[in-house]
């Protein structure tokens, strides 16, 4: 019984790679959103058979992880083709936003470190990228991103090492440092940086021929390229939650929190807490550098003074108000920093308040301050902790 269903799996594969194959290649020249609904449609399925059992996703985890990610990625492209470009240039921000959540939820959540600095690690990976294409315009999207990550992971070890010896408020105070520091460190680099003005890519992400061709011929290139953009984010950051995924549930991820929960214990089973600290650092950084390099190709931009203190305080906010240590949580906080914009409009909208005026000026400290508020005395865990806890009370009635 055993090899059938292993078979049936493997016939389902195979199954949802050859339709996948398939209904692109017939899609080209259709529209976008009939041909996208279908694939969604055929990859949620076979996607679902192969990891409905219990035993499969047991017997071969980063099989199943794999699967997941698969299908909440296609399932994420094909809607956007139903949206506005206003609502997808939102999405691809709140993806970029995931992305950084992740890494300080891997940092504070798993290795127990603190760090107010990860705004200003998005900032490296978005002046990386800046830099980059003003000197090598044509260079790959892939390639780009991956050199911000490698970028963000170098910065990360230099100030890991010197935080392997800081604990507490002191770890706190050092990462402050760096980022109250960063928008100095670039204007000694002014020639590079652009200085306070920053730097504007030379020619905006524009979407391929082969996507233009899922279009109809009457299809805007505002659309399409609003569509290619939040498409590139979501990719980016369905292969980060599934590298993420693992790491958590992988030997460094169990060893990480065990130095969270008893660095002594920690070292009496062998574990370096140097190293696992630095390690967590290293992680954190080259995850919030990949989402603020999304951030510039979305923007087609980077100034200095949006990689400050307040941008690091607002990161933290919202891996406390999605819940830290958590993927969900990290989705969670993306999707409400993506949005928060909407909601200050209608609020100002619908009470009167001059958008231009101090309160409305303020309103988004005023939001996420409240929430974190809220959070904290409701849902310590966050709200995917709230949720999830609220489905298993459910599940045992």
């Amino acid at each position: 019984m055993r090899g059938v269903r292993w078979n049936q799996r493997i016939v389902a594969a195979v199954a949802l790679a050859a339709a996948a194959v398939l209904a692109s290649w017939i899609g080209v020249g259709t529209a976008r959103a009939a041909t996208g609904l279908s694939v969604a449609a055929v990859v949620a399925i076979l996607g679902a058979t192969l990891i409905s059992s219990r035993e499969f996703r047991a017997n071969h985890p980063v099989v199943a992880r794999a699967a997941i990610s698969v299908v909440a990625v296609d399932v994420s492209l094909t809607v956007t083709g139903f949206f506005s470009a206003t609502v997808n240039s939102n999405l691809a921000i709140g993806a970029a936003m995931s992305i950084v959540l992740l890494g300080l939820s891997f940092l504070t959540g798993s290795s127990g470190q603190i760090s107010i600095g990860n705004g200003a690690f998005m900032g490296v990976g978005a002046f990386t990228v800046a830099i980059w294409a003003n000197h090598h315009a044509t260079t790959p999207i892939a390639v780009v991103l991956i050199m911000s990550v490698l970028a963000g992971g170098v910065v990360g070890l230099l100030l890991g090492l010197p935080a392997t010896r800081l604990r507490g408020p002191y770890l706190a105070g050092m990462t402050l440092a760096f980022a109250v520091a960063f928008g100095a460190i670039l204007n000694l680099f002014g020639s590079w940086t652009g200085g306070d003005s920053g730097l504007q890519l030379p020619h905006a992400v524009n979407a391929p021929t082969w996507v233009v061709n899922f279009f109809t011929p009457q299809t805007s290139s505002l659309t399409t390229n609003s569509v290619w953009l939040v498409d590139v984010a979501i990719v980016t950051a369905g292969i980060a939650l599934f590298f993420m995924a693992n790491l958590f549930a992988s030997r460094t991820g169990r060893a990480m929190r065990l130095v969270r929960d008893n660095d002594v214990a920690a070292e009496l089973v062998g574990i370096s807490l140097p190293r696992a600290r630095v390690m967590a650092f290293i992680v954190s950084a080259a995850y919030a550098a990949l989402g603020g390099g999304l951030w510039t190709m979305i923007n087609n931009a980077v100034t200095p003074s949006t990689y400050g203190f307040a941008l690091s305080i607002t990161i933290l906010s919202l891996v406390v108000i999605g819940g830290i240590g958590t993927i969900p949580g990290a989705i969670i906080g993306g999707l409400i920093y993506a949005f928060s914009a909407n909601v200050i409009a209608w609020f100002t909208a619908h009470t009167g308040l001059n958008p231009q005026g101090n309160v409305a000026s303020q309103l988004n400290g005023i939001i996420f301050g409240g929430l974190l508020v809220l959070t904290i005395l409701f849902a310590p865990t966050g709200i995917a902790g709230f949720v999830r806890r609220r489905w298993l009370a459910w599940r045992s009635r």
